[in-house]
């Protein structure tokens, strides 16, 4: 009796822990937003060629690259949280993060220091990369350790907070674009949201400083080698998790596209992309808890699935409105209706991944699963879609991308469905 009031006294307001947990994950998504919003401009500074396409693949490659080293990211971190505790791990993160956006607002471009500005770039994006690995599986496993009675809404927050740094993101860029010149974007104006990152950080390391973990060592369970008990003992499990976030991720990494699809391949405004964003961004943070709290009500495979049919039927059909009805208004339709069905997903996918695994494989399950979806089908997503769009030749070509990653899913949450609880 004592040892659980303890346990409970130890235990912090549910708010302070989602802050604490959660600024982390916006400080990493809105690093990543920024660099997706504002590719064009970073291609030329950084990557500069004779064919803007080439500039503009050499950037995207660069941020696709990247994710590359978010796996190892999330074996060593996420090995390290299984360990040593959520918190040491979550501390690192935070901390490697803000090294990266430190290195990218400070450096000069290529007319200024030559090849070095784009390998010091890649050096950045890959410190932030490995950093972003494990703090997915780390801070969903401190979120539902700490409140498992709230597993569905507690874990929706996680990717909440990705809608609101898109939608911070996109306030810059629409900020930028009407108060900027676009000489003046190009020359600095871009570092400026980098730069506002780079506050957030410091916050988010002090108050992770002053958090307890879910459980003390004594009850919590461990292993010395999570990923060996990974590797023997749940590869069914593993490959599920990964197959549930592939169109969470993909549809995530779109709308971070969004902005340079609009102005390079529709040739719309920039003001009317960072519109679309910021309408998907607001969605995202709005409605992502909000289906937290039904699906505790209701469950989640129903959510799930509905989300997952329509946005296999729909997202074609969207596509091709669009394109055939050209307008700032028409895609801002588009990417609203887009966000909305991620949201529904969205809200769910964290929960049901931490479900999956042990306590004492979760991070590390969670951390390795969620970064290679990630890596594979996020990260890669905007070159995919380029490549896609300049070899076919039509700007219907992501949601051909969409349908494919939604099937991909529809897949997974089907065995999950099956899984012995």
């Amino acid at each position: 009796m004592s040892a659980t009031l303890t346990l409970h006294a130890a235990r912090p307001s549910l708010y302070k822990t989602l802050f604490a947990t959660c600024i982390g994950n916006a400080l990493e998504w809105f690093d990543i937003a920024v660099y997706g919003f504002f590719a064009a401009y970073i291609a030329h500074a950084f990557f500069p060629a004779a064919d803007p396409a080439v500039s503009l693949l050499l950037a995207f490659g660069s941020f696709g690259v990247s994710f590359l080293i978010r796996p190892l990211g999330a074996v060593v971190l996420g090995a390290y949280a299984d360990r040593a505790g959520r918190k040491a791990s979550l501390l690192l993160s935070i901390s490697l993060m803000m090294l990266g956006g430190l290195i990218i607002v400070v450096m000069p471009s290529y007319q200024s220091i030559g090849l070095a500005a784009p390998l010091l770039v890649l050096l950045a994006r890959l410190i932030q990369g490995f950093s972003a690995g494990g703090e997915f599986g780390s801070s969903t496993a401190f979120l539902v350790e700490h409140f498992p009675e709230r597993r569905a809404f507690i874990a929706s927050w996680q990717f909440a907070t990705q809608g609101a740094s898109t939608l911070l993101a996109s306030l810059f860029g629409l900020g930028l674009a009407a108060w900027l010149t676009e000489p003046q974007i190009q020359a600095w104006g871009w570092r400026v949201p980098f730069a506002f990152g780079l506050l957030i950080g410091p916050v988010g390391l002090y108050i992770r400083r002053h958090l307890h973990e879910p459980v003390t060592p004594a009850e919590a369970p461990r292993t010395a080698s999570p990923l060996k008990t990974l590797a023997r003992e749940q590869k069914g499990r593993f490959f599920i998790a990964i197959g549930l976030m592939v169109v969470s991720t993909a549809v995530n990494y779109l709308l971070n596209y969004v902005p340079t699809y609009a102005t390079k391949t529709l040739h719309l405004p920039g003001q009317a992309a960072f519109s679309a964003t910021l309408i998907a961004g607001i969605i995202l943070t709005v409605v992502t808890p909000l289906i937290g709290l039904w699906a505790e009500r209701i469950g989640r495979l129903p959510l799930m699935w509905g989300s997952l049919l329509l946005l296999l039927v729909t997202v074609w059909p969207g596509f091709w409105l669009m394109t055939h009805n050209l307008s700032p208004l028409s895609l801002c339709l588009l990417i609203g209706w887009m966000a909305l069905l991620k949201s529904v997903y969205f809200a769910t996918v964290p929960s049901l991944m931490a479900d999956l695994f042990p306590a004492a494989t979760r991070a590390s399950g969670m951390a390795i699963s969620y970064n290679v979806a990630v890596t594979v089908f996020g990260g890669f997503a905007p070159f995919i879609c380029t490549l896609l769009i300049t070899s076919t030749g039509t700007p219907l070509a992501p949601s051909y991308y969409l349908m494919a990653v939604s099937l991909l899913s529809a897949c997974a949450l089907l065995r999950a469905q099956r899984l012995p609880r």
